[in-house]
């Protein structure tokens, strides 16, 4: 089947839109399936940088068809203005499709998200603020707006009334916040009908079809693993399902068509928000992977959490999501250290535990146990194949497949669309 699905074995951040640019050129899809512009990816093309939050990575690849699936929530706003900014460096945005049932977020939902951060104070979760998780939130309680209702006035209206019968009642209320009028709301939504109308298409039934054709389709998930609502460190965690599974509902693709799953490593560790992280360094080691590293979210504009290898993270993620490769990535920002060291284990209670604890209340309390591998000192962005890696860099990559439970397929040495060793073929 040629259907792969890429995602994020960590916690976001990863290096997913190098891993999806890469194979942009091999696929005929690639379909965002989760998530909004809460995640952003950075793709290096050539001594071109671009940064992309809502769109699929393959946008940049000419004879690949970008996809937003139905599991995405959309910010008509910041589509838009992702699109023209990619159009004015001569980037060709015509062949986009957006699924008619992925939902909106509109106005209030940003408003919401932002008051409530604010309102939490200390126990704040670390939301991006952009207003995803109340538009998720929206989505399940069945008042969600989708991309279909743009296209019909009365529908519209008739949903926002709906929504902002409860919403303004808990900003004006509990907020102390001004009442959002439902034409002014409805007025900006129709705004976006026109031009998105040329790219909304039944996106469930073209993906099938495509794959029943014998075409390549690579599904890219946002965020990470450790970030799922239902699988992540809740309640530090996204509003959607980046985990394998959330490909299919989050496309209306079925698991049977599914051929590989590819989890994106970190050769060390990073997240961004709040939450348990065990092995984050708060040192001169972390703030020289930060700056090494280039750790700021591409979202967010915020410094990552950086920290060494999780091994149990890892196996965890090849286990959640039935991962049949890894591709790790950047390789290159550990060159320099004598020593790195590999959290394989955690302690907790006095006790050895080598499996992600299922208990919020253990997670928060592990603490890692590590072994220290030899480093390298020479550089390795110039490396073509595995054998040109010193060989201390060869034993590190080996030391981490042992530890994660799949192969690792392809090495990231550089930030550069060519900077990469591709060790087994992913098609």
């Amino acid at each position: 089947m040629p259907a792969l699905v890429l995602l994020g074995a960590q916690w976001g951040d990863e290096g997913k839109g190098k891993a999806t640019d890469l194979l942009g050129g091999s696929v005929d899809y690639v379909v965002r399936y989760q998530g909004g512009n809460n995640a952003g990816h950075t793709v290096v093309v050539g001594d071109q940088k671009y940064a992309l939050h809502l769109l699929p990575s393959g946008i940049l690849s000419p004879g690949c068809t970008p996809v937003i699936g139905n599991g995405v929530v959309v910010d008509p706003a910041v589509l838009l203005s992702e699109l023209s900014g990619l159009a004015d460096r001569g980037v060709d945005t015509s062949k986009l499709l957006i699924s008619g049932n992925a939902h909106l977020i509109t106005p209030y939902h940003t408003t919401l998200d932002k008051v409530s951060e604010r309102f939490l104070g200390k126990r704040k979760i670390g939301t991006t603020g952009r207003g995803i998780g109340p538009a998720y939130a929206d989505k399940i309680n069945r008042v969600g707006i989708r991309v279909q209702d743009l296209f019909d006035e009365s529908i519209l209206r008739q949903k926002v009334e709906a929504a902002l019968d409860n919403k303004n009642q808990v900003l004006a209320k509990l907020y102390n916040r001004r009442a959002i009028a439902v034409d002014q709301v409805v007025e900006e939504l129709l705004g976006y009908a026109d031009p998105l109308s040329g790219y909304v298409a039944d996106t469930t039934l073209l993906l099938n079809n495509a794959i029943d054709q014998g075409r390549v389709v690579l599904f890219e998930g946002g965020q990470g693993t450790l970030l799922d609502v239902d699988h992540g460190t809740y309640p530090f965690v996204t509003s959607s399902n980046p985990t394998a599974g959330g490909a299919c509902t989050g496309t209306g693709v079925g698991p049977t068509k599914i051929s590989r799953v590819i989890g994106i490593l970190k050769a060390y560790t990073t997240r961004v928000g709040a939450g348990p992280f065990p092995t984050e360094l708060l040192d001169e080691d972390g703030e020289k992977l930060r700056t090494i590293g280039g750790e700021r979210g591409v979202t967010t504009g915020r410094d990552r959490r950086c920290g060494w290898f999780d091994a149990v993270i890892a196996r965890y993620a090849t286990r959640v999501n039935g991962l049949t490769d890894f591709f790790l990535t950047k390789l290159d920002v550990l060159t320099g250290w004598e020593r790195i060291p590999v959290c394989v284990a955690y302690e907790i209670d006095g006790k050895r535990v080598e499996e992600l604890p299922y208990s919020q209340t253990d997670f928060h309390h592990a603490k890692p146990i590590y072994e220290t591998l030899p480093g390298w000192s020479e550089d390795i962005t110039q490396a073509k194949s595995f054998d040109e890696l010193p060989k201390n860099a060869q034993k590190y990559v080996q030391a981490l497949e042992e530890m994660s439970g799949a192969p690792i397929s392809a090495i990231g040495v550089g930030p550069g669309r060519d900077e990469t060793i591709q060790i087994n073929s992913f098609l």
